[in-house]
């Protein structure tokens, strides 16, 4: 009876045994699905991957393959979520679509609404992501595309970062990604460590800023690294004694978060140190309480480090070991300036534009020897679609408004090149190249043609 009794309980001994052992395999397995989260290298033996990227207004554009399908993301260390514009173009991409929730970022309006869809897979050569989630705006809103002169479906940030080391090169536009299995810093004396604090997924670093010649204490704060800012600095109002409202600003329209229309006041700090490195007069923006009522809820964060920074290092972004090494590069020196025109242009499609095209007459005329003594030349205008730009908005009493400008008009011509000829980005430039100097604008508005010049006129 006794040996009976034993082999029960040793029966039930291995049973519970071996759910055990189960469950710990179950819980093993959890765990490893959950490592292998966001973008990893299909094989585990490769060292690293280069991906070229886009650089425009100061934010780096680079191809996914999602569910077989290429799309454009901004590379944004902003953002903790994959986040899709355009749904209603990309409603046959993505798997799985489920419930609805709220989004709230910057800006001065509600949340918006998204679809939160599972089990994506996303692609970049030796990189992949599965199971990977992906949050779609109902109502676009942001025109993206227009603002970028190039199709952005979205942004993509925390998980293309996570489990790699980035080395991000402006000037050669180009991100190594690097498996942190085979990876060792070089040794270099002329580059910068700094630690990173990741909260809710967001990295921050802490640097010192200079307000101005007359508050010329240094002043430690606290910045989210934000790769798709494209500005060079946003400081919170208040959220510290030492940051009120800046001496010389302007009011300007700094974008459009996903909480709607960023508003801000536009100045210029007397110097701002990162590590050992000191940067001169940047340009900066501060924000009010309405418009980062969401960014607040971390209250040590006192504002970002946008791309107008970031380009003028190369930059090693290291989740992994929660840091961040710079080494600057050659616009290291290069100034800052705001678009000093009061025109905010975005790229309007195509237009159909008369093209001059000089060919050769079937006439000639020939001496009584039989040589050709002239060809005559005939012009023809021969019509195609170029790329057109407009004006989105423009500030009252800037040097564009005050010459008349308006929202809606067509630019054709700056300076005498034709706009179908120039980027986006070099239209943009022109706008900050250097104070005082002269713009002549072709415009097109209805079907009116006119011309218009002003002078740029730095306003801080």
């Amino acid at each position: 009876m006794k040996n009976r009794t034993f082999k029960i309980e040793y029966k039930r001994t291995l049973t519970r045994t071996r759910w055990i052992f189960a469950l710990l395999l179950i819980i093993s397995s959890l765990h490893n699905v959950a490592a292998q989260s966001g973008f990893h290298f299909f094989n585990s033996n490769e060292k690293y991957q280069d991906v070229k990227f886009k650089l425009v207004n100061n934010l780096m554009i680079i191809p996914l393959q999602i569910n077989d399908r290429e799309l454009n993301f901004i590379l944004d260390t902003g953002v903790n979520k994959t986040i899709v514009f355009n749904s209603a173009q990309l409603d046959s991409v993505f798997y799985q679509q489920e419930e609805v929730m709220h989004l709230r970022g910057l800006g001065q309006g509600k949340p918006v609404d998204a679809i939160i869809s599972d089990g994506n897979r996303f692609r970049l050569d030796k990189l992949k992501s599965d199971q990977h989630k992906v949050f779609i705006i109902l109502k676009d809103e942001f025109d993206l595309s227009k603002k970028m002169g190039i199709t952005v479906h979205g942004v993509i940030g925390y998980e293309m970062f996570k489990n790699l080391i980035l080395r991000i090169n402006y000037k050669t536009k180009k991100i190594r990604f690097f498996n942190p299995k085979h990876f060792k810093y070089d040794k270099c004396r002329k580059c910068e460590t700094l630690p990173l604090t990741l909260y809710k997924n967001k990295p921050y670093v802490d640097i010192h800023v200079t307000l101005s010649d007359s508050l010329n204490s240094k002043i430690p704060v606290k910045m989210l690294v934000d790769s798709g800012g494209s500005d060079a600095l946003w400081l919170f109002e208040h959220s510290k004694n030492e940051i009120g409202e800046p001496q010389k600003y302007f009011e300007d329209f700094l974008g459009v978060g996903l909480s709607g229309v960023i508003m801000g006041k536009r100045s210029r700090l007397k110097e701002i140190k990162i590590g050992r490195f000191k940067i001169p007069r940047p340009t900066v923006s501060f924000l009010d309480t309405i418009s980062t009522k969401d960014a607040r809820r971390y209250v040590d964060r006192n504002g970002s480090i946008g791309g107008n920074i970031l380009k003028r290092f190369k930059v090693w972004i290291d989740y992994p070991n929660r840091k961040m090494v710079l080494k600057k590069n050659g616009s290291f020196t290069s100034g800052f300036e705001y678009n000093m025109s009061g025109i905010d242009v975005v790229y309007s499609g195509e237009l159909l534009i008369p093209i001059k095209e000089l060919s050769v007459s079937d006439k000639y005329d020939i001496d009584k020897g039989g040589n050709v003594q002239s060809i005559s030349l005939v012009t023809n205008y021969v019509y195609k679609f170029k790329p057109s730009f407009s004006v989105y908005d423009v500030v009252e009493n800037s040097p564009a408004y005050i010459a008349g400008v308006r929202k809606g008009d067509i630019i054709l011509k700056i300076n005498d090149t034709p706009t179908y000829k120039m980027s986006l980005n070099a239209i943009q430039g022109k706008f900050q190249s250097k104070n005082n100097k002269l713009i002549r604008l072709t415009l097109q508005r209805g079907y009116d043609r006119f011309k218009v010049e002003f002078r740029l006129k730095k306003r801080i």
